[in-house]
């Protein structure tokens, strides 16, 4: 029997990937502001401005199995040049925009036998890195509400986060327009690459599944090793 699955910003990127591994298996449903490289896949588009619109206004179905939160961003200075304005515009689009759609659809969730919510942080949450304070905040918090919602809503709903280093996506391309970059950025992992968005979505689909049905709470590292392995 196909699952109901919610992808909120999964148009490109990571996202895109997410959706076009489950598509022919599934019953996907996108909520994005445009349909963005989805136009070859066979889903559900629903148009959805996360800061603006409501999500429980859209059509969707009664169950939901799983559901993908992924919008973010990537807005990397010092902090001597960041207003509190922009430490609170990472927190609209990562965290509150998280809390609204989760609230919204709590009751679509529980209709489902133990739906699967997926979330995204950052590797800079575990690993202080310079010029990411606005966004490891956004992300820090994602994590500590993902684990108490998993504790709240066990054993109705598994709750994860996946937690990559820098991904190949268009929200980095400012990061990896050139080969130098690109060479660059692949040193700082010990596995010598740069995230793809495979990697990412695998991950996602995998936690989406069944064959994670005895996971919950967890904060996932896919990052090439950075978090965790210090080879210099």
């Amino acid at each position: 029997m196909k699952k109901n699955i919610l992808l909120v910003g999964g148009s490109t990127g990571i996202g895109y990937e997410i959706a076009k591994k489950l598509h022919e298996s599934n019953n996907v449903y996108v909520a994005s502001r445009n349909k963005g490289d989805l136009e070859d896949l066979d889903i559900t588009h629903l148009k959805f401005d996360v800061l603006e619109d409501d999500i429980s206004t859209l059509d969707l179905p009664d169950q939901i199995d799983g559901l993908v939160y992924c919008p973010g961003s990537i807005n990397l200075k010092p902090f001597k040049m960041l207003k509190p304005k922009d430490f609170e515009e990472e927190m609209q689009l990562n965290f509150f925009g998280l809390i609204k759609v989760v609230n919204a659809l709590i009751p679509k969730l529980k209709e489902a036998d133990k739906a699967s919510l997926v979330f995204f942080s950052k590797v800079a949450v575990k690993v202080g890195m310079p010029f990411h304070t606005s966004v490891a905040a956004a992300k820090g918090a994602i994590e500590g509400f993902a684990k108490s919602l998993a504790a709240e809503y066990a054993p109705n709903l598994r709750v994860n986060v996946i937690a990559p280093s820098l991904t190949d996506t268009p929200l980095a391309q400012k990061l990896l327009n050139n080969d130098k970059k690109k060479e660059k950025m692949s040193e700082r992992h010990p596995l010598k690459r740069v995230g793809t968005t495979n990697d990412i979505a695998s991950i996602a689909a995998f936690l989406l599944s069944d064959d994670s049905s005895w996971m919950t709470g967890q904060i996932i590292g896919v990052d090439g090793g950075l978090s965790t392995l210090n080879i210099s």
